[in-house]
């Protein structure tokens, strides 16, 4: 069976796309740029495990953590179901399905069929929308679109996989409440938020702190890898291609900014906006930087990164405490 009105949500990053997706389904239509930034989704971590091949460089929350925001900032009920019984967890999306309600889900994309580069990433998102006798029908980012399917043994895998950021077969559906917020409201809140969260991190490889040592990590990491060219090329290519809209997520928040100055003619949003533009300029040019790096091994290139991620750091700082002092 298949959701015969489902509509397919066309985004960049999986999270935004899988959750955007189930939003359609209740009526509400908003683009993929303002869904990252009303779930307060811009963030910066810079990861380093022994059980890790080479260090994570992330560019948003946590995982669900962006569409627990979307939500509670819609004022929209999110229902989540964790269970480690493999047949509970499918019970759990076959429900809602036999009901006509598509289902988020949580998974690590090595196992879908359709992904042909084998990474384990279990922090991956995809909504479900249909299924058979043996295979189920996805809505996951812009390269498969509502096209994507794979078997339901290698989605049952996906979905149980351990590792980081993983969950015990996450699924969620997401329903409208009585209220509905103003949108004005809702951005100005969002705004806020992410700011005092990304200027005020926990620990120091988080937000602009997590930035500024990350300049100092590289040099280090590049010393003691044992494939350059693969860790800072495989660095790249997540960066600029792993679902982040490019520019470690810059882009998308860019974009944000942009049509949030636009609904509420915010000459101090747009100002934000155009220096988010200059700052996905400068990790594109990191995230090129690291491919060059993979490539000759040279140590100037890696200087020079190192040199633009502390622009980075000051630069995103000072942009964010325009952006809280302007939506306060």
């Amino acid at each position: 069976m298949k959701i015969d009105n489902f509509q397919p949500f066309i985004g960049q990053h999986c999270e935004t796309t899988a959750t955007g997706s189930l939003l359609y389904q209740i009526g509400i239509d908003l683009s993929e740029p303002m869904l990252f930034g009303i779930g307060e989704g811009l963030g910066y971590i810079f990861w380093n495990m022994k059980i890790m091949d080479f260090p994570f460089i992330g560019g948003r929350v946590k995982p669900d953590v962006l569409t627990e925001n979307i939500c509670r900032n819609l004022d929209l009920d999110l229902e989540v179901k964790e269970t480690s019984s493999v047949k509970k967890a499918w019970e759990n999306v076959k429900t809602y399905l036999d009901r006509g309600k598509a289902v988020g889900l949580k998974l690590d994309c090595y196992h879908l069929d359709y992904f042909t580069t084998k990474i384990h990433f279990a922090g991956h998102y995809a909504s479900i929308y249909g299924y058979d006798d043996t295979m189920a029908y996805l809505n996951d980012t812009n390269q498969q679109g509502r096209n994507a399917q794979t078997s339901l043994k290698s989605l049952e895998l996906a979905r149980n996989e351990r590792g980081p950021m993983s969950s015990r077969n996450r699924s969620y559906t997401i329903s409208k409440t009585q209220t509905t917020p103003d949108l004005k409201d809702v951005i100005k809140g969002a705004i806020y938020n992410n700011a005092e969260e990304f200027l005020n991190p926990p620990i120091k490889n988080i937000g602009y702190k997590g930035i500024l040592k990350t300049s100092s990590e590289i040099k280090k990491w590049f010393k003691t890898s044992e494939n350059i060219k693969k860790d800072f090329q495989t660095s790249a290519s997540l960066m600029e291609r792993g679902g982040t809209g490019g520019s470690l997520f810059r882009n998308i928040y860019r974009d944000f900014l942009k049509e949030s100055s636009e609904i509420l003619e915010s000459h101090e949003l747009q100002a934000a906006s155009d220096s988010y533009a200059e700052i996905a300029l400068l990790w594109k040019q990191v995230a090129d930087l690291f491919e060059t790096i993979g490539e000759t091994e040279n140590v100037n290139y890696l200087n020079e990164a190192s040199e633009i991620l502390i622009a980075l750091s000051e630069k995103e700082k000072s942009t964010m405490e325009k952006l809280k002092v302007a939506c306060a």
